[in-house]
């Protein structure tokens, strides 16, 4: 799983911090090779290492290597938005069931950006029919103690937080949402690990992301997966 050489390497950061510093369409056109060389080449490369893993988990995880499956975009939809850059300055590599509609379900994901990459789980809503409002509420509403148990486990490595929507904006809030009424406002949850650039760029770094996966595997049986039993 480790493998004998690194996927990433220094200049997938350097590529995320220029492009923060010219995010234009005639510096990507540019840096086109750059891109695909030390951004979609090493996460495509990440997939493959991970992709076992992810269907031992859960055999409907999708690896098909799709963009908006398990890639994300790095293009932005700037048509509603006041920030017209064209660019994100970070991409995405996820793992979530096949079956359900894009974006519904939880994700293992790793993502990379200009100075760091983090690992973990996630989860947003995507209204009342989604799985975050009809599975994991019902559940998280009965389980405030196992939600807890999670929190013992995991609460020492990884970062936790999530996000209600007031009045039309989105509100971060630091912890674990265990209580009950965390649960009727939230709109995502994520528990993740941040790690400085440098942990990617270790031959080791697939092996430690796996690791990382089946931490918190868990948290996603529980908001996603309807067969589901309070153990552990």
């Amino acid at each position: 799983m480790g493998g004998k050489a690194a996927i990433f390497s220094a200049e997938t950061f350097r590529f995320f911090r220029e492009l923060g510093r010219n995010n234009r369409k005639a510096w990507m056109d540019s840096n086109r090779e750059r891109y695909r060389a030390h951004v979609v080449e090493p996460l495509r490369a990440l997939l493959d290492a991970l992709a076992p893993l992810a269907q031992q988990l859960n055999p409907d995880f999708d690896t098909s290597g799709r963009t908006g499956r398990n890639f994300s975009r790095i293009n932005r939809d700037v048509r509603f938005a006041a920030d017209k850059s064209p660019y994100r300055t970070q991409m995405y590599l996820t793992f979530s069931d096949q079956r359900s509609p894009d974006g519904d379900d939880g994700q293992l994901y790793v993502g990379v950006s200009p100075d760091a990459i983090t690992s973990g789980f996630r989860i947003y809503s995507q209204g009342r029919g989604s799985r975050l409002a009809q599975v994991a509420l019902p559940r998280a509403m009965e389980n405030a103690a196992w939600l807890a148990r999670q929190a013992r486990r995991l609460g020492k490595k990884y970062q936790s937080y999530w996000y209600s929507v007031q009045k039309g904006e989105w509100s971060k809030h630091d912890g674990w949402p265990i209580k009950p009424d965390n649960w009727k406002r939230l709109k995502g949850w994520i528990v993740r690990r941040k790690m400085k650039p440098a942990a990617a760029t270790r031959a080791s770094f697939p092996a430690e992301v796996s690791k990382i996966f089946k931490e918190v595997y868990p948290l996603y049986r529980f908001t996603s997966s309807p067969k589901w039993k309070a153990s552990g």
